[in-house]
């Protein structure tokens, strides 16, 4: 699997896992924050919307004078855009990703302006720059302030270990400390088959890196992991 199909499976399948919480956490005031935040909730659920209905919602002018501080409604604008950036890859429409990819780059940079502790937005910036497969340092320097922002989230964990596993053996040896142990953490705090479902499709030489995180685990996630991944298997 390509890194770019891999970084796109990672961003769909990991969004489902989101949902509950974003349901949550979203509670906007304003009119247009109340849409925006609808519409980021059931994003996160992956409900099924056309690029169409993505591309009007953007385009509409509640977005264009929604404060840059509204850190939740924008976080819904992002995820838009990033799923019309990912099927302008997957298409083939280069104008339509690189005008696409700008206007996400943008966005983060006003949001994480008004809020750079908002971790979920640093690993949208890094799951960019993977798109585009820019492996810099500032690209592993947006994951690393993922971890730092938010630690110990299992929402966002999940996302970053779908979206991170492909470039484990490119990251710098802390950042790759902090991804394994987070993968442990994911499978010690119940998260079994979302590790396993990561761990299925990573390569071999990843998984062989994944199986000394695992091999640290008391018998019982163990076993509960492996059962996982027969079911993924099977």
């Amino acid at each position: 699997m390509s890194l770019a199909r891999y970084v796109q499976w990672g961003l769909t399948l990991s969004v489902a896992a989101l949902g509950l919480v974003w349901a949550i956490l979203v509670l906007p005031t304003s009119e247009a924050a109340d849409q925006f935040g609808y519409l980021g909730s059931q994003l996160l659920r992956s409900e099924n919307f056309s690029s169409t209905t993505f591309s009007q919602q953007l385009a509409d002018i509640a977005a264009q004078s929604l404060s840059d501080c509204d850190t939740h409604s924008q976080t819904a604008l992002a995820l838009m855009e990033m799923r019309l950036t990912e099927a302008a890859l997957r298409s083939g429409k280069i104008d339509q990703f690189d005008q696409l990819s700008r206007s996400l780059e943008a966005r983060s940079r006003r949001v994480l302006s008004c809020a750079p502790r908002e971790s979920f937005i640093w690993l949208l910036a890094f799951s960019l720059e993977t798109l585009h497969g820019r492996l810099t340092e500032q690209t592993f320097n947006f994951l690393a302030m993922s971890y730092e922002t938010s630690p110990n989230e299992g929402w966002i964990a999940i996302r970053r270990n779908f979206v991170g596993m492909p470039l484990l053996l490119n990251m710098p040896t802390p950042l790759r400390d902090s991804f394994l142990n987070e993968f442990g953490q994911l499978i010690r705090n119940g998260f079994q088959h979302e590790a396993a479902l990561s761990y299925s499709a990573a390569s071999s030489p990843i998984q062989s890196y994944l199986r000394t995180q695992i091999e640290q685990l008391d018998s019982a996630q163990q076993q509960g992991f492996w059962n996982a991944f027969q079911k993924i298997q099977s």
